[in-house]
């Protein structure tokens, strides 16, 4: 399905050798069945190709009603008991709340970065991957987000006995050379006592986020350890503080703290020992993306790094500029217990289900697209489709969440390529090509982004974009205008 907004459900079927074009009627690889039977009006449908509670549904749906009513309540939430009596009134309105999302937005683009690293003996490989990962991270980020503006920083702890050597900080910096030649002053070794293997987990934590300068609006810890706190609660482990942290740190002061500050965390985890703590970790903030960095291989390392670190860079600034303008919006749905994972899940343990699409044809002319009154009732298909989806939502924006799927018996899975803010989360070129391509056919009437759906081979089929539109009434919330197509 290609929801365009709110306003338009299509499917489309788009290929790497561009042989979708906006004048083609159809390409589509499936039998359409037109789900109009008998047309009242263009609000109303009766149909018997889909089941009959959901032509049902759709036949008390008044969709004009239903797009002017979300309007009325954006408004209303940006202007509090105001009465919209014209058009003109109305883009008053959304102009003002487009303003106030953008520059949200922006500001969603500036991110810390703090690697909280384990610097016993056992993570020599890790620090080093740590260090190499570093520039090759910044550079795709400067390549397929340049918009986006990062600092990194660097905490890293080993254990009590340590003392003076317990912690190493660097703060925030955007000159990247810099954490290089720094994390090239950090050794991996540790002071081994006899029958203590946990290490100072929460003090390293609680080093990071309260003595370095957190300011950007997006904030990032990734975590990589490869054993847990002192504490029975945490493993059974030989601990020569089974009672705990001997300050007084908890997990819950420790995380309570981290949430108050806005900042996101991420998990690498590298052995079984930290399970137990993650669990915990999980019943005190909510659900959080971890990465499996298991390997001793260096250079197999270092990609696993460069991959986790990325995702966690483009994951949050994509749910930071879609659903607010700073991590507190996270933290919300975390709280929720809405398990986000940027994964891919295993689908041989998945069930099969059974669904409906509905779209409309690839329209003729750009007269078609401009013309409201075409996306009716009276014009949609439908086909019923068998499909396995995650038990865990990949990423979420400011009305819907996002799931991975797989179409079956085709097996594609379905992903996101970007977003309505600017941000790319899978680089596709076809389909940056693509994006520009709505505005030149349109000659800058639209622009057609935030592209997700499957991928397979040579082809794209694609579901649920958004469309920023000079005419600030159309597509819905997720239509920023003029500024947006800029």
């Amino acid at each position: 399905m290609l929801y365009l907004g709110d306003e338009v459900p299509q499917q489309i079927a788009y290929s790497k050798r561009l042989k979708f074009c906006a004048d083609e009627t159809n390409t589509f690889s499936f039998e359409e069945k037109p789900i109009i039977a008998d047309i009242k009006s263009s609000n109303t449908i009766s149909t018997t190709s889909i089941p009959s509670s959901f032509a049902s549904d759709l036949e008390k749906l008044n969709l004009t009603e239903e797009r002017l009513k979300r309007y009325v309540d954006e408004t209303e939430n940006l202007s509090s008991g105001t009465t919209i009596t014209s058009n003109t009134e109305v883009t008053f309105l959304r102009e003002k709340a487009i303003s106030k999302t953008l520059n949200n937005i922006k500001l969603s683009m500036k991110v810390d970065l703090c690697f909280v690293l384990d610097c016993t003996g056992s993570m020599r490989r890790h620090i080093a991957a740590a260090r190499d990962c570093i520039l090759q991270v910044t550079n795709y980020i400067k390549h397929t987000n340049p918009n986006f503006e990062l600092r990194v920083g660097f905490c890293g702890y080993r254990d009590h006995n340590d003392k003076t050597r317990r912690l190493k900080l660097l703060e925030f910096t955007d000159q990247y050379e810099q954490f290089t030649k720094y994390m090239k002053s950090v050794s991996a070794f540790s002071s081994l006592i006899k029958d203590d293997l946990p290490e100072d987990v929460l003090g390293g934590l609680n080093a990071a986020i309260t003595q370095l300068d957190w300011k950007s609006s997006t904030r990032v810890l990734l975590h990589i350890v490869d054993y847990p706190p002192h504490g029975r609660r945490f493993s059974n482990i030989r601990d020569k503080y089974p009672n705990g942290d001997p300050y007084g740190l908890t997990a819950e002061s420790v995380l309570k703290m981290m949430q108050s500050k806005n900042i996101l965390y991420f998990f690498g985890r590298i052995t079984s020992h930290t399970d137990t703590m993650l669990q915990i970790f999980h019943n005190i903030i909510g659900e959080f993306p971890g990465f499996d960095l298991v390997g001793r291989d260096p250079i197999k390392l270092i990609e696993k790094f460069i991959k986790a670190t990325s995702s966690s860079i483009t994951y949050v600034v994509s749910l930071t500029s879609t659903i607010g303008s700073s991590s507190k919006d996270i933290y919300t749905l975390q709280r929720k217990k809405l398990d986000m994972n940027p994964n891919e899940p295993n689908w041989n343990i998945l069930p099969l289900q059974e669904g409906v699409v509905m779209w409309y044809h690839i329209l003729n002319t750009l007269e078609e697209l401009k013309d409201p009154n075409y996306f009716n009732k009276s014009n949609l298909f439908s086909k019923s489709l068998s499909f396995e989806i995650a038990s865990q939502l990949f990423s979420a924006g400011v009305k819907k969440y996002a799931y991975f799927a797989l179409d079956m018996p085709t097996k594609k899975m379905y992903k996101r390529f970007n977003t309505n803010t600017g941000v790319i989360t899978e680089l596709r070129p076809t389909l940056e090509a693509f994006v520009h391509f709505t505005y030149e056919y349109t000659k800058g009437y639209l622009v057609v982004c935030d592209l997700q759906g499957i991928e397979h081979n040579d082809e794209f089929l694609l579901t649920d974009p958004a469309i920023h539109c000079i005419n600030p009434l159309r597509f819905g919330r997720t239509n920023f205008g003029k500024e947006g197509i800029k």
